[in-house]
């Protein structure tokens, strides 16, 4: 008896969990998971669409004298798909509201609740919904009150947060409404792991949001990029990227007159790299055209986007 009540006791003294971040694209998922999680995990820019993978963010601390361990998750925005990597992506999201311990579901002031995309997903979940009212430094206490009422009317969640993840404010109450929800439970992963991502997953992602910065209509939703060599070198860590695009068009694109425009892409993503890593970078670009590759399974799943 006296060792089940000791099991029992070590079992309540940690806590830890599945936290999902869904919305719609653009709301500030990544934003808001980069804050939480103290580190650069996902691709951030104005344009939407950006996260395709779903990417798992660890943090590890003390929330009033009691351990915890926080698996957050930062899901591809919900759209409606319009090609195969669409559906992979929204598999995605789904997946991750079907082992969440705690939903985040994050809305910006100016959207409204009534038929919102996400609703039909949050049905199939019996975990606690915790409403984050994003972007609130573009709007008026009255305003924020009112959205608020209109949130908790249309899905009574457990509780609701206005914030503002850009200028970090309120991220604090934010924190504690998550951690406080949590399960008792031993960690998943090990405390120094942040996570479960390989370090190519990361080199990839800070090229593509170059990509995404610098190319405007369709180019940067139609590319891809794929490392092909990673060394880390005592020095300097050895980068080899492939950008896929799907026409051969694109590819002078991204290129660019004299190679400018890829020489561009380069620099901005070394200096980040670079930041990411503290280390010495070198890093090669080549530009690869793999026709209609958001289309076809097999080459989706080449690149990590289905089972």
């Amino acid at each position: 008896m006296e060792e089940k009540a000791e099991n029992n006791t070590e079992l309540r003294n940690h806590r830890a969990g599945f936290v999902s971040i869904i919305g719609k694209p653009n709301v500030g998922k990544s934003t808001l998971m980069n804050v939480l999680v103290g580190e650069r995990m996902s691709i951030i820019t104005s344009k939407a669409q950006t996260t395709r993978h779903r990417i798992i963010g660890i943090l590890n601390g003390k929330h009033e004298d009691i351990p915890f361990q926080l698996v957050y998750s930062d899901t591809p925005g919900v759209i409606k798909p319009s090609y195969k990597l669409h559906d992979s992506m929204m598999t995605f999201v789904k997946g991750s509201l079907e082992d969440a311990d705690v939903v985040l579901f994050v809305v910006e002031i100016g959207e409204k609740a009534a038929e919102h995309e996400v609703l039909p997903l949050l049905k199939r979940t019996e975990s606690p919904v915790v409403l984050v009212l994003n972007k609130i430094d573009l709007s008026n206490d009255e305003e924020v009150k009112a959205k608020m009422a209109e949130w908790e009317n249309e899905i009574h969640p457990a509780a609701i947060i206005p914030i503002s993840a850009l200028e970090k404010a309120n991220i604090g109450t934010l924190f504690d409404a998550v951690v406080t929800r949590l399960p008792f439970h031993p960690p998943y992963f090990d405390e120094d792991e942040l996570t479960d991502k390989p370090e190519r997953f990361f080199a990839s992602e800070i090229i593509r949001e170059k990509i995404f910065l610098n190319y405007r209509q369709e180019i940067p939703y139609s590319s891809e990029v794929v490392i092909t060599e990673f060394k880390d070198k005592d020095d300097i860590i050895v980068i080899r990227a492939e950008i896929l695009v799907e026409r051969k068009s694109q590819k002078g694109i991204i290129i660019g007159e004299k190679g400018e425009m890829l020489k561009k892409v380069g620099t901005q993503a070394r200096q980040d790299l670079e930041d990411f890593f503290g280390k010495k970078v070198f890093l090669e670009q080549h530009v690869k055209v793999e026709p209609d590759w958001r289309s076809k399974e097999n080459k989706l799943r080449q690149l990590g986007y289905q089972e």
